[in-house]
């Protein structure tokens, strides 16, 4: 129905108001096709508002989707900043564990409102926590504000993790 819908709103051309429609509308739009009416990094801010899950993970639209706007950020390798990781928003859910590991918890924040995960994100997202690098500290030192912020990961943490965080 986007899909539809996005050929009905760009017949007579790409509109000047994309920022008036729908995000999730932006799903099936090219980067290319929104650098009339904007920048590519304002672009991605509203993609990464959309329902990515929209998509399903594999689909095609969804991983170019996640290639551009790592051009369009100039994102070297696999550490994301903060900063970034703000800008690509439910993008970051489809982050390999190379990036989650080299970002050093810079995304945890952002990972904990992915629904799901793959099986070496998991791995990667543990072996961060583990870690005790982040700004969350290492789960010893957790609050129950840090569970708040981290409600997402939660099924996501092992038993050793679980183990350290206070009562």
């Amino acid at each position: 129905q986007l899909s539809c819908l996005l050929k009905m709103v760009t017949l007579r051309g790409i509109p000047k108001d994309w920022d008036s429609y729908p995000k999730d509308l932006l799903l099936f739009l090219s980067p290319s096709d929104y650098a009339a009416t904007g920048s590519c990094s304002q672009f991605f801010i509203n993609v990464g508002k959309a329902n990515v899950d929209v998509l399903p993970r594999e689909a095609p639209q969804r991983q170019q989707l996640l290639l551009e706007a790592l051009e369009c950020l100039k994102i070297p390798g696999t550490r994301i900043s903060e900063e970034n990781a703000e800008i690509l928003g439910r993008l970051v859910c489809d982050l390999g564990g190379e990036y989650i590991r080299s970002s050093a918890g810079s995304l945890l924040k952002d990972l904990s409102q992915c629904g799901s995960f793959l099986p070496d994100q998991e791995e990667a997202i543990r072996d961060v926590i583990s870690s005790g690098n982040t700004t969350f500290g290492p789960p010893a030192a957790w609050s129950a504000f840090t569970l708040s912020e981290l409600s997402g990961l939660i099924p996501v943490l092992d038993h050793s993790i679980l183990q350290q965080i206070p009562k």
